[in-house]
């Protein structure tokens, strides 16, 4: 029996409060008491359930999928939908104290109304009515939370699907994935084009579109799952050691580098990889969904913060939007920089080795197999990077150690320190920093006195090569030594006589085999000699070797020969013409940038893209797609000619510098807007444009003359 104090918390309730005294003590004489303690789940989501709650005494809080729905209290009611046929419970319900509840089964309904039409007829209707209100509800928030603009305003929409020029109609709110193959000629298809952009399979139409599939075969789709498999690592290594500050690094052909606490003890270090590597691998045989979820910017923030990922925060106080897309693979909440796998499971395989900065996250088979030069050229890179990392050096290390003195360990902290106004002081030291690096290289070919007669420079494209023989010429000659140079780009054979790509079947200008080493044997032997030589000069207008039409050299007792060109380290760039220890061999290239978040961080490779995009398009007229379009032939160049003899070095010299991307970003910006949505380089566009828009931009004017970085935006004060 119900006491009075009962009865009135009943009247309370919206679906009972208009029936009459005497209904609502009828209708409470069907219902049972029960009591609940403190922390006891009520209801359980995805569980069984007959009972509808009436809330007596006491409150509980609504969980559905580890998000709060709020708390239920006296006088509310909960688990309706048990009694229209929903059996399953679609949230879990828990006692926050010790509560008192009347609940109602589908077997006491059906008394109802077998007994009481009326009263059930009542009931129902109130309960119906409490339904559409709360879906209008729901509707109203969602469209508030979106934007009103962003609301669905249709019930149907067009998807043009690959090729087909029919047009398939499919209900607002289909997930891409469903309208693609799983396949394309045997190879899955791990992301989705949605009119051009990159995006994860489990986007959903909104609004008529234009699709495609991205598989292994396109950069995009091999990127979505290097980006999945790193965040799978990331959530193992939260979920086994929570306190330890994961951050990964560059990619490398083939894997990424995954940089661990320098504070971690080798033994730990390996317990570490070696439970990682368990737990990474429990979450693939379950295929966790990946997730993503659009966020306020205030509670991404807060959630940054709770998992101590503060670069992300900071990242995030200088967004110009209200929400941010947020991918997750658990608990582990991360930037969505691009399209994410579908499951854990799609991630196939994954291995975790020793590293010098931590681990080296390997991936599976499929993914070595699609990487430029295939599998063989994969394993072969990621046997050098174990005992021979790519992207770290005595100078790089000395670089983050200067970084993080001024507080600068993140793109969000570089945004913050634009911001205080304390970016002219950052350009100074870090101008001020590669002049003395390349200072400590000319003392260091001193040092050898007359052994070193050859200087040999390699590195990749847009390494900024130009600039810093400039600015070694000018170390060097204080040290009384004068450098005179030659260009390995005079010494091509003729066009016809050009090596072709493998893949391709164009001519590859990258292979050392495009040299005419028996010409420059010659040359060098006979100015290392003390001749007179009349070096080659190239027409690249015609395609021809003039051999004997470039600049006439002759060595004098302090000069030393300057070589520059991609296969300076390549010890068949001199072969036996001269001895070995008389080069001396510098490698160059851009190794440290910043992390967005602890998932993502600026690849070196797209710096150096960015750069040649705004050199190209900026001084020579090139469109922002013409270089996208070479660029993969350039990186499969650098993987088989460059990058395997950067061991060769005597010396490396990291010219990235912190705040280029800022200055990039004003030019670059409306050069990639110039790349059409039709055009295939449109998907790595898009893609460099949300990176750039990640920085403050920062205006050339407080780019010095002599910057590296002048190589490529103009107003460099020396002459090209």
């Amino acid at each position: 029996m119900f006491d009075q104090d009962d009865l009135l918390a009943l009247s309370k309730n919206p679906l009972l409060a208009p029936l009459s005294a005497r209904e609502l003590e009828t209708f409470a004489s069907l219902l049972d008491q029960i009591a609940v303690n403190a922390d006891n789940e009520i209801v359980s989501e995805g569980e069984d359930g007959d009972f509808m709650y009436f809330v007596l005494s006491g409150t509980a809080r609504i969980v559905r999928k580890d998000t709060s729905l709020g708390s239920i209290r006296r006088g509310e009611h909960f688990g309706e939908l048990a009694l229209i046929g929903v059996r399953r419970r679609a949230a879990t319900v828990t006692a926050e104290g010790v509560m008192r509840l009347a609940r109602l089964s589908r077997g006491g309904y059906r008394t109802l109304a077998a007994r009481f039409p009326v009263l059930a007829t009542h009931f129902l209707q109130a309960l119906v009515a409490s339904l559409g209100d709360e879906l209008v509800s729901m509707t109203d928030n969602v469209a508030l939370l979106l934007g009103q603009r962003s609301a669905p305003r249709r019930t149907e929409v067009h998807a043009f699907v690959l090729d087909n020029p029919e047009a398939m109609t499919v209900r607002t709110g289909t997930p891409i994935g469903a309208l693609l193959p799983r396949d394309l000629e045997g190879t899955p298809v791990v992301a989705a084009l949605l009119d051009a952009r990159p995006v994860s399979l489990s986007t959903t139409l909104l609004s008529d579109a234009q699709l495609g599939a991205l598989t292994l075969e396109q950069w995009e789709g091999r990127e979505a799952l290097r980006r999945s498999a790193a965040l799978v690592v990331l959530e193992a290594a939260h979920r086994v050691a929570p306190d330890v500050a994961l951050q990964m690094g560059q990619s490398v052909t083939g894997a990424r580098v995954v940089i661990a606490p320098e504070s971690l003890a080798e033994a730990q270090r390996e317990e570490l990889r070696r439970a990682i590597e368990r737990e990474a691998r429990r979450l693939i045989a379950d295929k966790v969904p990946f997730r993503e979820e659009i966020w306020t910017v205030e509670e991404a923030r807060a959630q940054f913060r709770r998992q101590r990922w503060e670069g992300a925060s900071l990242l995030l106080s200088a967004s110009r939007s209200a929400s941010v897309t947020l991918v997750s693979c658990g608990d582990i909440q991360a930037l969505a920089i691009g399209p994410a796998l579908e499951d854990a499971g799609a991630v196939e395989s994954l291995s975790l080795s020793p590293h010098p900065q931590g681990f080296l996250l390997e991936y599976g088979p499929s993914l070595l197999k699609s990487a430029p030069g295939g599998e063989a050229a994969s394993r072969a890179a990621i046997e050098r990077e174990a005992h021979s990392p790519r992207f770290q050096s005595p100078m790089s290390d000395d670089h983050a150690s200067w970084l993080e003195s001024m507080g600068v360990t993140s793109v969000g902290a570089f945004n913050d320190l634009c911001v205080r106004g304390e970016v002219s002081r950052l350009v100074r030291i870090a101008e001020g920093f590669h002049e003395k690096q390349i200072g400590l290289i000319a003392d260091r070919i001193a040092a050898r006195g007359d052994r070193v007669k050859v200087i040999s420079i390699a590195g990749p494209s847009s390494s900024g090569k130009t600039t810093f023989i400039k600015r070694l010429s000018v170390q060097l000659e204080i040290n009384g030594i004068r450098p005179v140079p030659i260009s390995l780009d005079d010494y091509y054979v003729d066009r016809e006589k050009s090596p072709r790509e493998p893949e391709t079947g164009a001519y590859d200008f990258e292979s050392v085999e495009a040299i005419d080493l028996p010409l420059l044997h010659e040359h060098l032997r006979r100015l290392l000699a003390g001749e007179e030589v009349a070096t080659a000069r190239y027409d690249f207008l015609t395609g021809k070797s003039l051999r004997d039409r470039g600049p006439r050299l002759k060595m004098g007792a302090h000069d030393v020969l300057l070589l520059e060109g991609i296969h300076g380290l390549n010890p068949a760039l001199t072969g036996d013409a001269i001895p070995s220890d008389v080069v001396f061999r510098v490698f160059i290239h851009p190794a440290t940038t910043l992390p967005l978040d602890r998932l993502s961080t600026v690849p070196a490779a797209d710096l150096r893209l960015l750069r040649r995009i705004v050199r190209d398009r900026h001084g020579r007229g090139y469109k922002a797609s013409e270089n996208i379009h070479r660029w993969s032939s350039v990186r499969r160049g650098e993987q088989r000619w460059i990058y395997p003899f950067k061991q060769n070095a005597d010396a490396v010299f990291d010219s990235s510098l912190a705040y280029e991307p800022a200055v990039l970003k004003v030019f670059a910006d409306r050069y990639l807007l110039e790349v059409p949505r039709e055009d295939p380089a449109f998907a790595t566009a898009y893609r460099l444009r949300r990176l750039v828009d990640q920085f403050v931009a920062i205006y050339p004017d407080h780019v010095p003359p002599t910057s590296i970085a002048r190589e490529f935006i103009g107003g460099s004060g020396f002459e090209y």
